[in-house]
């Protein structure tokens, strides 16, 4: 099975790298040594081999939109730094397996993987990249390559990476709290940066009604300008006219009954602050590109005392039970930043990250054991999830596909985190059924609704009210059942959770659903008004459309059966 040659690329004379090669359970570890002639900041290398592309149906990676097998000349890639992406990289077969999947055990240091169908061949060119940006300078390097052929599930050998990455190369996840699994309000579609105190607590006070148990209060609440951007980031004040006192704001949405998680740009300080003024040579190159805004360098101790300094006196004056980090991928090494400056003590961008999300971790921790930290995609791999315990879906408003395909990708190779789905959104002129599926297709993430309560028409909110109440009743399954998916190559047909003999099973497109587990639950997130279920012969069911009103029940008489049931609605088998 690995009986494929290696080829090193290295240029620089001044460095030797050297390959061992070990089979442990069936899968390839090759274990990669650099070593330098003095101390220098490394130069890029890498390494390449080739397997038959023979059963080559998609590949996968965690951000992957495009699953298609490209050629070598525009290759899929899986690009990977600390603060962005993970090194992961599978090609998928035509009944669902692995064909190869490719990771590196070194998650922090920037590296690439790409695979490319080879034209004059017909091989997979598979080829790991290392040090695609400048870092400290070592004599040393070395690191594992995880090459899997196994023909198991494409999805466990995901899982089976994530596990290796957790238990042999370090990689342990933050402690997750039980309010990070819980159904939440976020205002960002909804108000964006219109803010204003007495909107936002009845929004509170509606949105919990229905079962969403912590608010997170968006950009908008730091500047009195609603003209985006973030060109009024780096003080961190709080606006008089939108929010008053952010402390009396806090405790009043406690007394609701939910959480408060405030939003902070990390990276960013704007040319209108007057933090620019202090901190305008402690910043990020942009190549010359004209912008009003910045981010700061975390490599320098003065912008790491200063950031955790702000997110603790939040924490700490207004009683906030999580903070929002975002953009944390925003930080970039390129242009004047690849100089050196003395006054840093880092000099690689990855360790000044590590160093900054390490020391927000220990005063917030220390402050409250619970804290809620959320990222957001990218930022979300293996290293990050130290350091937070939500990874949210990027920013994918209305989309329903981009939203389930991520959700399921992160749910792969989140491990225990809780991953969310970017938030909720449609137009309220839509149908329930229609809107409904917003939520039936991220029902295997902690879902986040962003639509104002009150201008819904009611069947809407009667629809998120059953929708809501369903995914707590079923939530263990939902985030704690092994999650299994089909097509990954379509961005998944149909996915299950089942955890003790429970399975939950939705499909997003026209499909057979097993019905083997003692209890089966099926969400119908497909355009379809029917779902075929097998090995269901004498077991009772239960259809509800998507506001929880019964519309058929019996008992199945064949072991194939097609149960007609409206868009969104829900099937219970027993």
């Amino acid at each position: 099975m690995y009986n494929f040659d290696f080829d090193i690329i290295c240029k620089n004379d001044n460095c030797k790298v050297t390959l061992d090669k070990t089979v442990k359970n069936g899968i390839l570890f090759v274990d990669v040594k650099m070593v330098q002639n003095k101390c220098a900041v490394p130069e890029q290398f890498s390494v390449i081999w080739r397997i038959d592309g023979t059963d080559c149906c998609g590949a996968w990676n965690s951000f992957a939109r495009n699953h298609t097998v490209r050629p070598d000349w525009g290759c899929v890639e899986a690009i990977s730094r600390l603060a962005s992406g993970m090194p992961i990289q599978q090609i998928t077969t035509f009944d669902g397996n692995n064909k190869i999947c490719v990771s590196l055990s070194d998650v922090d240091t920037p590296t690439k993987i790409s695979m490319g169908y080879c034209e004059e061949t017909a091989e997979i060119i598979c080829e790991a990249i290392f040090f695609t940006l400048p870092t400290n300078a070592v004599d040393s390097y070395s690191a594992e390559i995880r090459i899997d052929m196994r023909a198991v599930p494409f999805y466990d050998s995901i899982y089976d990476t994530v596990e290796w990455w957790e238990s042999e190369c370090g990689y342990k996840s933050a402690f997750v709290p039980e309010s990070a699994k819980m159904p939440m309000d976020s205002l960002w579609y909804s108000f964006h940066q219109n803010l204003k105190r007495d909107k936002i607590l009845e929004e509170c006070r509606l949105s919990k009604e229905l079962g969403m148990e912590t608010v997170i209060i968006d950009d908008g609440w730091q500047t009195e300008n609603n003209s985006r951007g973030y060109a009024y980031c780096g003080d961190w004040n709080v606006s008089e006219n939108k929010i008053g006192d952010m402390a009396s704001l806090v405790e009043e949405i406690h007394k609701i009954g939910q959480k408060v998680i405030l939003w902070y740009s990390v990276p960013f300080v704007g040319l209108y602050s007057e933090k620019y003024k202090e901190f305008k040579d402690y910043i990020l190159d942009q190549s010359g590109n004209k912008k009003d805004f910045w981010a700061l360098d975390p490599r320098y101790p003065k912008v790491r005392e200063y950031l955790c300094g702000v997110y603790k006196k939040a924490v700490t004056d207004w009683k906030l039970d999580g903070l929002k980090l975002d953009f944390i991928d925003n930080f970039v090494l390129k242009g004047k930043s690849l100089e050196y400056d003395e006054r840093r003590d880092y000099q690689s961008l990855e360790d000044g990250i590590h160093a900054l999300m390490s020391e927000i971790k220990a005063e917030l921790t220390a402050i409250n054991s619970d804290i809620l930290i959320e990222f957001r995609q990218s930022y979300v791999g293996p290293s990050i999830r130290k350091y937070g315990n939500m990874l949210r879906v990027g920013d994918c408003p209305g989309d329903i596909l981009a939203n389930r395909s991520q959700i399921v990708n992160m749910r792969m190779t989140s491990g225990k985190t809780a991953v969310h789905s970017d938030m909720l959104m449609w137009n309220e002129k839509d149908s329930a059924e229609n809107a409904a599926l917003q939520f039936a297709n991220v029902i295997f993430a902690v879902p986040q609704i962003s639509m104002l309560i009150k201008d819904l028409p009611q069947e809407h909110v009667e629809m998120l009210k059953f929708y809501i109440s369903f995914w707590k009743e079923y939530r263990d399954v939902l985030l704690d059942g092994k999650l299994t998916a089909k097509n990954p190559e379509n961005d998944y047909s149909q996915a299950s959770s089942t955890l003790d003999n429970t399975t939950v099973t939705a499909v997003y497109t026209n499909n057979v659903v097993d019905a083997k587990s003692d209890k089966t639950v099926v969400v119908n997130a497909s355009g379809f008004d029917s779902v075929i279920v097998k090995n269901a012969a004498d077991k009772s069911f239960t259809v509800k459309n998507c506001k929880g009103e019964i519309t058929d029940s019996g008992t199945l008489k064949n072991d194939l059966e097609e149960i007609v049931v409206t868009k969104a609605g829900v099937i219970v088998i027993e």
